[in-house]
């Protein structure tokens, strides 16, 4: 059995968790929902699977020192070290570019929360049959209500394990939302993938041949120390950046979904994580994360506090975070807004 090549991406700041997440220690690194910080699960979670390699890892330079504590004694194929961010999809084909070409990639982002871990597990092998076949696998994430915040797959033809993707679709209204979810034929695009190294690799030389001779350029350029990879500075600076579902997966031909219901969420901002926790909830759905808090009168609070005591009354939906010397106050609906903030901005 040929092995399944993880590879993890540790981009992205998770302004949105603000004030908690910050440049210097961003979402994927914090214990949002568990013990453990949500890059040490997406580590943990196919650490002891004889069928998954070691994981390479995508990340800035800023955070190397802080991947390495996280990780432990658990084992990296590579750290593959980016100059500049530029990305998803110049991320991975630094990663399959130091893979061999037939070899199985599972990408993941470091920063997302998933229950149910050997869902998971299925979902890749199922993903790698239709990768041995050339598709290009999406993960198609069960929807259980009308996210208006992500994007969606259209299921197509169906395949051995899997679907065709009919469509991608952006971020719906709420009524498209509703239909979406009315007719069971939609999924939300997880941002999780499996491939052919190779595959993907053609794929971006068809849809963005700049790009991909960019990122050649870099990997063939660049420096490997132990275990980590440096691409060259100047090639990889030259790319302009884009996501992997931009370049790649909603142009090529061979886009395929396999749907799995396994407990997933990106936490993307202080309301998902409060569903994420509601498993902790009291009786009126309030949440403690951390520190101690007292709710009166109170329903669908989250708090979380790095020192002093939180005490809310009459409180409906409210997400309230101390951290250092910043605090937050914000309604469940106005959370997607977090990032914005001059604080999360220019922290």
């Amino acid at each position: 059995m040929h092995l399944i090549h993880p590879v993890i991406l540790c981009g992205g700041g998770g302004t949105r968790l603000w004030p908690l997440s910050r440049k210097a220690k961003p979402k994927p690194f914090l214990p949002l929902v568990e013990e453990e910080s949500l890059f040490q699960q997406a580590v943990n979670r196919l650490a002891n699977d004889s069928g998954f390699a070691h994981p390479i890892i995508v990340a800035g330079s800023a955070h190397v020192e802080l991947i390495e504590a996280q990780m432990g004694t658990s084992e990296v194929e590579a750290l593959v070290i980016e100059p500049v961010a530029r990305n998803t999809a110049p991320a991975i084909a630094l990663a399959a570019a130091l893979l061999p070409r037939d070899a199985i990639m599972l990408v993941c982002p470091s920063d997302h929360h998933i229950a149910n871990p050997q869902a998971f597990r299925d979902a890749a092998r199922a993903a790698v049959e239709l990768a041995h076949d050339n598709h290009l696998v999406a993960f198609g994430i069960a929807p259980d209500r009308p996210e208006t915040g992500y994007g969606y797959l259209e299921r197509g033809e169906a395949l051995k394990g899997g679907y065709a993707i009919a469509r991608f679709v952006e971020k719906p209204d709420l009524a498209r939302a509703q239909a979406y979810l009315a007719s069971g034929n939609f999924s939300w695009n997880g941002g999780i993938f499996a491939f052919r190294a190779g595959s993907y690799l053609e794929e971006l030389a068809t849809y963005r041949p700049a790009m991909a001779l960019l990122v050649q350029r870099a990997v063939e350029e660049g420096v490997t120390q132990g275990k980590r990879f440096y691409p060259a500075t100047d090639a990889f600076a030259a790319i302009d950046g884009d996501s992997v579902d931009y370049a790649v997966m909603e142009n090529t031909a061979r886009a395929a979904m396999v749907p799995v219901d396994m407990g997933w969420s990106d936490i993307g901002n202080w309301s998902a994580l409060a569903d994420a926790l509601s498993d902790k909830a009291d009786g009126r759905g309030n949440v403690a994360k951390a520190g101690k808090a007292d709710f009166d009168e109170c329903s669908g609070v989250l708090t979380i506090s790095d020192g002093p005591r939180i005490s809310a009354v009459g409180l409906e939906d409210i997400c309230i975070i101390v951290s250092g010397d910043e605090v937050l106050v914000t309604t469940r609906d106005g959370a997607q807004r977090v990032g914005k903030l001059p604080g999360a901005a220019n922290q």
